[in-house]
């Protein structure tokens, strides 16, 4: 082996190692089902806001705030502080359990949708839609595309910190 070649060798394993690292620092979202969060905001003593992620599998957009936003250092580790967080397909076939009513997947074109989803997005079927409950699970807000680590940290923070109850959005973005 030539000086050269053992020289390449070593700034391969380097950066392999750097990307190794960067990767493993990565801070993981616990994703839970519907069924899962509402167990847990039921029974929890002192249960957390709910955020729902509305995917699908074909939506590109959907992909790419998975990988940019929810697994974001800071967005990744203040949203599971404050929120049970629910991954929720727009075409999932499950039945889902909601306030007294049971909604299910509802066959229509090449694919077709899940009532609930429908429901979150109040009938507008955009992909990705990240919705916000309280802690009693209900509404506070759709937020409807694809949102950048910052612009959803201070969503979610609006919501998770109770700051809609004191002062509207353009109020509390107007004094950031």
């Amino acid at each position: 082996m030539t000086p050269s070649s053992q020289n390449t060798y070593k700034i391969i394993a380097f950066f392999a190692f750097i990307l190794f690292t960067l990767n493993t620092n990565a801070q993981e979202v616990e994703w839970l089902t519907w069924s899962e969060a509402a167990e847990m905001a039921a029974t929890d003593k002192k249960p957390k806001k709910v955020f729902v992620d509305i995917y699908t599998d074909w939506c590109g957009w959907c992909k790419k705030m998975d990988k940019d936003t929810f697994q974001n250092e800071e967005v990744a580790e203040y949203m599971s502080k404050n929120y049970y967080m629910v991954k929720l397909d727009g075409e999932g076939k499950e039945e889902i359990e909601y306030k007294g009513k049971t909604f299910k997947f509802v066959p229509s074109g090449r694919n077709g949708y899940h009532e609930f989803a429908a429901a979150l997005m109040q009938g507008k079927m955009s992909y990705p839609t990240t919705v916000f409950l309280d802690e009693e699970m209900n509404m506070l807000s759709p937020v409807p595309g694809y949102q950048k680590p910052k612009p959803f940290l201070e969503i979610a923070k609006y919501f998770g910190e109770n700051i809609y109850k004191n002062k509207d959005w353009k109020e509390y973005t107007a004094s950031k």
